[in-house]
């Protein structure tokens, strides 16, 4: 079996504590400056860095071989989750945030607060946060066991 919680780590850089800081991070987000530009950014090395994926629970899923896995993922303002897929399907719901969803075979999808999405077995998506605080979306996967939970492009 597939140590989740290593892969989650390795791969959502520092998770620990995450959901603790997704508390203090609507404070911080309100003490923002008023009339912050919504200018075109210059190109991040790292569009990745600081995203994290806390792993919240995994069971075993009724259909062998498979297994359900809930995580909080978190990405910050300005930042992407990368183009990666899963082996199975993912259910979602933005907790927080603006986000737009690229997908390499489908015109992308604007998610806001409340919105739910669901992401087909092996689809290859990105989850950029377009809004103005970290978005926090909590996503629930029924995959192959087997496999890793993401797999990046």
């Amino acid at each position: 079996m597939i140590n989740r919680r290593l892969l989650l780590r390795t791969t959502g850089g520092a998770a620990a504590g995450a959901l603790g800081a997704a508390a203090l991070s609507s404070t911080a987000a309100a003490a923002e400056p008023a009339g912050h530009s919504a200018a075109p950014h210059p190109v991040d090395p790292d569009p990745t860095a600081g995203v994290t994926r806390t792993l919240l629970q995994e069971h075993p899923s009724p259909a062998q071989g498979w297994e359900a896995v809930q995580t909080l993922v978190q990405i910050p303002r300005h930042k992407e989750s990368g183009r990666h897929s899963h082996p199975g399907i993912e259910v979602g719901y933005i907790i927080r945030g603006d986000v737009l969803m690229e997908f390499d075979d489908r015109p992308p999808l604007r998610l806001r607060t409340g919105d739910p999405f669901f992401i087909p077995n092996g689809v290859i998506h990105n989850a950029r946060n377009v809004g103005t605080v970290t978005t926090m979306m909590l996503s629930t996967y029924v995959v192959d066991e087997t496999k890793p939970l993401v797999t990046t492009y």
